[in-house]
């Protein structure tokens, strides 16, 4: 029997989609489907397919209001937040077509003398991997399925969607926009639900690739559940543990704007977003016993507007859920346990549970073990911890503390100690004074460790939709005797 479900509006409880759990026997359905078109749009000439994720774009420009004001019901996302989702997701299309004509052009050489007269050509053509199963996230809806959903469909895979279940309703607009402007039929399919819904797609002997953007739990239950099915492709996306080191020349109001944008945009809520700040120390400031930068960070943070989407001037918006706030709270006061000492101490608007205010926690007390140990832990929402380090190359080491390996910063330093730190930090994301989730649609986005299983999406996510086949041709067999060589 199906599961119904709902989404509920993390700003008002509102349901904004209900519906029924896609059975496994549904998803079996779907997966066959997807199976049986995928011959003929593989075969679809690639400027077709081109055309049909042009005129997606083109379709999510005409209602890009609409679907920024559906992200933002649905979950929690400030108007301009949502509205920058829509804009990167249109960008999107372009930046695809250019990554599948840079990097998964058909290489066919013109031919080499091979003796006889014959001539012999060496060619590298590329295939789609064929049914590609995208797991979404809640965090970027819109956005990031499609950063999967374009590339697979342009390298001429078919896709079986299942979006959040906190974001069911955006999955459904995406699956819709896509029918409207003429993909063919089953190419992509929509199953909707939890976990099950996706324990069963994945389990599906039809499914050749696996693209999960989600947290690391989650990929590592996948990558058990694939055990033994080493021909099904896994590209994931996973979170982070991400270090911003602030050197000791940088003004302590421009490391503040930048280090509370880092850790606190989209309410945390980003992948990238910073969990630890370490400060090389250059002076105290006696009123408050820590760093002049600290109180600098303090003000920045406390100046924050916190609020809901539709009130003027909110900086930070709800968290996704209860439940999500619940989890962040227990690691707050886990990380007091070890010793941490709040700066900005844990607070939640009296009108909803889960519109939480930024908590900074300064772990420049607690052993280094304690501090690597934080490193180990994963959370989602505005909680920074901050620590002091003596120099750069002990903020670097401090920083590298972790086994995730998404994003990094380095605030001031130059050219050298920058590449030093790209060196030492071990993130695929290493940005120079900039915010730890600042990325670029021409770049790799991907993270090391357990941020990651050396698939990177973004601009490269299209090297995973499909696979090379090399040739050695000849226009007629070769009449050399390839035993010669043993004799």
């Amino acid at each position: 029997m199906n599961k119904d479900f709902s989404c509920i509006s993390p700003i008002d409880d509102e349901i904004v989609w209900s519906g029924t759990e896609t059975s496994a026997a549904d998803v079996r359905r779907a997966m066959q489907k997807s199976a049986a078109a995928a011959s003929s749009w593989r075969e679809t000439d690639v400027q077709q397919r081109i055309e049909i994720v042009q005129q997606f774009a083109g379709h999510l420009e005409r209602h890009r209001d609409d679907v920024a004001h559906l992200i933002s019901r649905e979950v929690g996302k400030l108007t301009w937040d949502a509205q920058g989702e829509v804009a990167a997701a249109i960008a999107k299309a372009d930046l695809s077509i250019q990554a599948l004509q840079q990097r998964r052009s058909d290489q066919v050489p013109p031919a080499e003398p091979a003796g006889d007269s014959a001539t012999l050509t060496r060619a590298v053509r590329y295939q789609p991997i064929g049914v590609a199963l995208v797991l979404g996230p809640f965090n970027f809806p819109l956005h990031l399925p499609g950063g999967q959903i374009i590339p697979a469909l342009l390298a001429g895979n078919t896709v079986v969607f299942k979006p959040s279940d906190q974001a069911t309703a955006v999955g459904r607009w995406i699956a819709d926009a896509w029918n409207k402007v003429g993909l063919p039929p089953d190419v992509l399919q929509l199953i909707v639900g939890g976990v099950d819904t996706a324990i069963a797609a994945i389990d599906a002997p039809e499914v050749a690739g696996v693209f999960l953007t989600g947290s690391r739990a989650a990929g590592r239950a996948i990558h058990r559940q694939l055990a033994g099915r080493p021909e099904v492709l896994l590209a994931l996306e996973l979170g982070g543990n991400n270090p911003i080191v602030v050197s000791d020349e940088v003004d302590a109001e421009v490391a503040a704007s930048i280090v509370s944008f880092s850790a606190f945009v989209s309410a945390g809520q980003r992948c990238t977003c910073a969990r630890r700040a370490i400060y090389v120390h250059n002076q105290v400031a006696p009123q408050s016993g820590g760093l002049a930068q600290f109180d600098a960070l303090i003000r920045a943070t406390e100046a924050l507007r916190v609020g809901l989407p539709e009130e003027p001037d909110t900086q930070i918006g709800p968290l996704i859920s209860r439940s999500a706030a619940d989890s962040l709270h227990e690691t707050y006061d886990r990380l007091v346990q070890l010793g941490c000492e709040p700066l900005a101490e844990w607070r939640v608007d009296p009108r909803r549970e889960n519109l939480v205010f930024p908590s900074i926690l300064d772990a420049s007390k607690i052993s280094e073990e304690a501090f690597a140990s934080i490193g180990e832990m994963e959370w989602f929402g505005p909680l920074l911890v901050v620590r002091v380090a003596k120099d750069l190359d002990k903020a670097t080491h401090l920083a590298a503390q972790t086994p995730y390996g998404l994003a990094a910063s380095l605030l001031g330093g130059d050219q050298h100690a920058f590449e030093t730190f790209v060196q030492n930090v071990g993130a695929g994301v290493v940005n120079w004074n900039r915010a730890t989730t600042g990325a670029a649609g021409t770049l790799p986005f991907g993270g090391r460790g357990h941020s990651g299983n050396h698939r990177p999406a973004g601009f490269y996510a299209i090297d995973f939709c499909n696979e090379p086949i090399s040739s050695l041709q000849l226009e007629h067999p070769d009449t050399s005797d390839p035993w010669s060589v043993t004799k």
